[in-house]
């Protein structure tokens, strides 16, 4: 298997031009224009493009010094915040921008050019379902501090679907709580998912000493759906229980969340009567270790 992931990596790389050091026929290799590109036409933050590209600070700075020199970017203050240095394209780094995405959409077209209708249908699925399992891939999960910035914003998202769905205000302080003292350890455990150092999902466990735990606050990002993480994090928050000694792991939820649900069901969960006073839930469910 790793040697098949190596000769695709080696195919990829040398059919788009990663290894020349004058990428599209520009005088920059593929690492600046990636760069010139993700700045964008607002502009972007600095902190921002490195947690984007997963670029070490090092290296980002080497690469925007060249592009500075060139005449194609500046970085400067934020205008709200002069402590953040933004990266902002230069009249010739629009004009540059522009034309990389004409060559790229040439380089994509001759890519697809000699193969007949089937086979580019082929390829493109096959392209899709790469793109969807490295992106699924590169996704961590870690435990988290729930006052930490990106665990309060994804809480915060996960309430606001709540009542975007159900249509009724949220009270997190009202029926089972999971307040940050009772999802920190020893009491419990918040799961942070990130993607390139984005916050894209939560969940937590709230253990009850020599009984169930219950898995709280379970959120995926609408951008990372699709991907498995759903699962990926339920398996997770459930191998928490398990070592704390849990007998079972429940949950509740409402009934607009369909989609949750269909995963809970089959993931061996089945439908029990309702153990709390959650106003919120209307679906209580149930799994033996």
């Amino acid at each position: 298997m790793v040697a098949e992931v190596r000769r695709f990596n080696r195919t990829v790389t040398q059919r788009v031009g990663a290894l020349s050091d004058r990428y599209l026929a520009r005088d920059r290799p593929l690492g600046e224009a990636r760069v010139l590109w993700e700045v964008g036409s607002d502009g972007c933050e600095v902190r921002a493009l490195r947690r984007r590209l997963e670029l070490d600070s090092g290296h980002l700075s080497r690469l925007l010094r060249a592009l500075e020199g060139d005449g194609m970017v500046r970085v400067e203050p934020s205008r709200s915040d002069a402590r953040v240095r933004v990266a902002r394209l230069t009249p010739a780094g629009r004009r540059e921008r522009a034309l990389l995405d004409r060559r790229s959409d040439e380089l994509a077209a001759a890519m697809i050019a000699p193969l007949d209708e089937p086979d580019r249908a082929r390829l493109l699925d096959a392209m899709r379902t790469v793109e969807r399992l490295l992106t699924a891939a590169a996704v961590e999960i870690r435990p988290a501090d729930p006052s930490e910035p990106d665990a309060r914003q994804c809480l915060r998202a996960y309430f606001a679907e709540l009542e975007r769905r159900s249509g009724r205000d949220f009270d997190p302080l009202s029926g089972s709580t999971a307040e940050p003292e009772e999802i920190t350890p020893p009491a419990g455990c918040l799961l942070l998912a990130q993607l390139h150092g984005e916050p894209v999902g939560c969940g937590a466990v709230k253990h009850l000493p020599g009984g169930p735990s219950d898995i709280k606050r379970m959120w995926v990002s609408p951008a990372a759906r699709g991907l498995g993480l759903g699962r990926r994090l339920l398996a997770e928050l459930e191998a928490v229980a398990a070592r704390s000694g849990a007998t079972a792991t429940r949950l509740e939820t409402n009934r607009a969340l369909t989609e949750a649900i269909a995963l809970y069901r089959s993931a061996g969960y089945r439908e029990v009567p309702a153990f709390n006073d959650e106003p919120f839930a209307d679906h209580w469910f149930s799994k033996a270790p």
